[in-house]
């Protein structure tokens, strides 16, 4: 069954992020992300007045005070008053959130941002508080652990192994050499084991970093943008929140998402995969039926550079980006949330025909 077409033509017009470094301890959240709001504005030659909708997506537990987001505000500027909404996500659920404003016709253009500070505190034990709070989280298993736990499943079912993960890490990173903003680039060890059978080098940086993009539809988008990057197609789902349900070498959510979103009609090209971990990859292109035609993380992936709260958003702006530069014609960005691909958000992008 093909995927319902949306009510509007909606398109991904700029894209723009910070470097994304292990610490920006001499810059707050509002310092980090302005110049990236200026960046993305200065692409289309719009200003703030000219936004119609504004959307974010952070996580009050890694500012570590409640509403955090709304000093983030001052880099947006909320004067004179914005239509504006907020996310406790990844910020690609800010941009679902646009689009839907957008397919309203209450708003032409939007722009979505997403930021986080990982390194103040310890990330391993803030993403427990995702887990549920009366059977998983008192034991506090960290994210790295869960992880491994997902790694040694596949391992046991025959669906991967230590050297192929290492494979995923190296491409990931050699890829990254041609992106200025990834955090990791070139050639990374392997490194000790962080919880076997996952090394540090299957694992994702901590670090910190921002991103935004402007939606804009129908003809305005061509007005922005010389090939705008279509959202064909967008799905979000979720799994059981109970680990031991699940089967955690699969992730239907995704795979429903991507059908629903139509990336299943005709093959893609490019896939940005929101994979922290190098086993993530390996239970992504399975779900997403994925094969060696498509060019996986070209930008380096989450394994370069892991802005949490935005690391979700950036796949989503680097498809978009292939498209804008002419790199890609049919694109597949996904975002993740939760441990073990618990949320998974799908979305398919596609240029004009050139």
């Amino acid at each position: 069954m093909p995927a319902p077409r949306p009510l509007r033509d909606i398109a991904v017009v700029a894209f723009a992020q910070t470097d994304h470094l292990r610490t920006t301890d001499e810059l707050s959240e509002v310092e980090m992300l302005m110049p990236v709001l200026h960046e993305v504005l200065d692409r289309t030659g719009l200003k703030t007045s000219d936004i119609g909708f504004t959307c974010s997506g952070s996580s009050d537990y890694l500012a570590g005070r409640a509403f955090s987001f709304t000093m983030a505000l001052d880099g947006v500027g909320a004067w004179p008053p914005i239509s504006e909404s907020h996310v406790e996500m990844d910020g690609a659920w800010a941009l679902y959130e646009a689009w839907t404003k957008l397919l309203t016709g209450e708003a032409d253009t939007a722009l979505v941002y997403a930021y986080g500070k990982s390194s103040p505190g310890s990330v391993r034990d803030v993403l427990t508080r995702q887990l549920d709070p009366y059977y998983v989280a008192p034991l506090w298993p960290d994210s790295i652990a869960l992880a491994a736990l997902q790694a040694q499943a596949l391992i046991d079912a025959g669906h991967t192994d230590e050297p192929a993960l290492a494979a995923v890490a190296t491409r990931s990173r050699a890829s990254a050499a041609d992106n200025s903003h990834a955090q990791l680039r070139g050639s990374v060890p392997r490194g000790d084991y962080a919880v076997r059978p996952l090394r540090t080098g299957d694992c994702p940086p901590i670090g910190d970093g921002a991103a935004a993009v402007i939606l804009a539809a129908g003809e305005r988008a061509r007005d922005l943008c010389e090939r705008p990057a279509w959202i064909r197609g967008i799905d979000h789902r979720i799994e059981a929140h109970g680990l031991g349900v699940r089967d955690l070498t699969d992730s239907p959510s995704s795979r429903l998402a991507a059908e629903r979103a139509g990336a299943f009609e005709r093959p893609v090209d490019t896939a940005e995969l929101h994979a922290a971990f190098t086993s993530q990859e390996v239970v992504l292109r399975k779900a997403l039926r994925l094969d060696d035609s498509v060019d996986v993380n070209p930008s380096g992936g989450p394994l370069a550079a892991n802005p949490i709260m935005a690391a979700g958003l950036i796949r989503i702006g680097e498809a978009a980006a292939r498209i804008h530069r002419g790199d890609s014609d049919r694109a597949l960005a996904h975002a993740t949330s939760g441990p073990c691909l618990q949320q998974n958000l799908v979305a398919v992008l596609e240029g004009d025909p050139r």
